[in-house]
């Protein structure tokens, strides 16, 4: 019978994997379930819930650096942050109602276990650029440590570097320390408003990439189609009557300005171009980020797909060709987010294979448990990847007790 384990401190956890391990029990590690849907299906034994572990540990402001339990509330960190100025430069997303459950249940130790950014990544990079270390249990049943509470630290191995996007199929973290930074003075949006319909507009993509070859410190590069901009909470983007490219720039306030007017004058070229200030960003961004639009429905599986930028619509146009679906373009068209029927394995061959015509990789990231069940969720690994794979979990869990499946079948 299954049941779950709810241990409430680091010594706790290592009891637990060691009970796990004498019982060769496998464990479904969570926080607070918000990603429990993501990955292949893979049934567990038990669950260990880290919920319990969900404190600030340390936070120096004057040194960028916060440590935090795993399981640590994502609104709990940025609400400690934004009453010293500062934040996680990373984004990390709130994909919970995206995936069909309540918004701000996310943990700080998920968002590094999945590796997740939002729109910033193009500028700051992803969530495992900003970890610099945990403490953790593997599933050797063993306590260890890597990095520590400084920006710069050459010392050992970068084990962060492994940990983050692992979903926890290595060890059980069980606090990570991640580095903070100011927030932006200002913020301003440039909208590129199309005049047709063109959902998938090549142009679109193309006003993006022109954008991040100037010199103006774009932090952000998104597309959204005519078919998805009503589910936006701005009436700029709500009202836009087309599909739009957006554009950001932040920093100190007379500089942020400048780049904008810059900006405005240079891609005045593809159509008519308005401008979002501070709040209303925040709040468009913050769309873009949890990829709220294709939340309305949840009858669809969404991929997500890595191209190189100049490729993403012609990938989602060969994709969507003969099979509707919506698409919405971050990261200047390197991420597309797609929502299509989940018939025929939600089109995976055509996904893959236009994925792989251009060097890509594609996410199941949200799929009826049947469907994650029969087919890979993550991209296929060759041959020397997936050995590789193999030797890694063996080397940090030979027993098989954490999240085993659920990245890739057998690992």
């Amino acid at each position: 019978m299954s049941e779950t384990l709810t241990p409430k401190t680091a010594d706790q956890v290592l009891e637990a994997l060691k009970w796990a391990s004498s019982e060769e029990k496998s464990l479904n590690v969570q926080g607070h379930g918000s990603k429990s849907s993501l990955g292949r299906v893979e049934p567990c034994d038990h669950t260990l819930d880290l919920s319990a572990l969900n404190s600030i540990l340390d936070y120096s402001p004057s040194e960028l650096v916060l440590t935090a339990e795993a399981a640590t509330p994502l609104v709990d960190i940025e609400r400690a942050l934004d009453e010293k100025g500062q934040e996680l430069s990373f984004e990390p997303p709130d994909f919970g109602p995206l995936l069909g459950r309540a918004p701000n249940e996310g943990t700080v130790g998920g968002a590094i276990a999945c590796n997740l950014a939002g729109s910033r990544r193009i500028k700051a990079g992803s969530a495992r650029d900003h970890f610099l270390g945990f403490h953790a249990v593997s599933g050797r049943c063993e306590e260890f440590k890597s990095g520590g509470k400084v920006v710069k630290n050459v010392t050992g191995f970068d084990l962060s570097k492994l940990m983050a996007g692992s979903y926890g199929t290595l060890a059980v973290m069980t606090d990570v320390t991640l580095k903070v930074l100011p927030k932006p003075e200002k913020i301003r949006t440039v909208l590129v408003r199309w005049s047709t319909d063109g959902i998938y507009d090549h142009g679109g993509v193309r006003s993006m990439v022109d954008a991040l070859g100037t010199s103006h410190e774009v932090s952000g590069a998104a597309f959204i189609p005519a078919k998805v901009t009503e589910f936006s909470n701005v009436d700029y983007v709500k009202a836009a009557g087309g599909s739009i490219s957006a554009i950001r720039v932040e920093g100190p306030g007379p500089s942020v300005m400048h780049r904008a007017d810059e900006l405005k004058k240079q891609l005045g070229i593809y159509g008519a171009v308005e401008e979002l200030h501070t709040a209303n960003s925040v709040t468009f961004w913050k769309e873009v980020r949890d990829v709220s639009f294709l939340s309305v429905n949840q009858h669809r599986a969404i991929w997500r797909l890595s191209v190189p930028p100049a490729n993403g619509s012609r990938v989602a146009l060969s994709i969507l060709e003969g099979h509707p679906g919506e698409v919405i373009y971050d990261w200047s068209g390197g991420l597309v987010w797609l929502a299509l029927e989940d018939k025929d394995n939600a089109s995976e061959a055509k996904v893959r294979a236009a994925v792989n015509e251009v060097g890509g990789h594609a996410t199941l990231f949200r799929a009826p448990d049947q469907l994650r069940r029969e087919m890979p969720v993550f991209h296929p690994q060759t041959q020397g990847l997936s050995d590789i794979s193999r030797r890694i979990k063996e080397g940090f869990d030979p027993g098989g007790i954490l999240n085993p499946g659920r990245m890739y079948e057998g690992i």
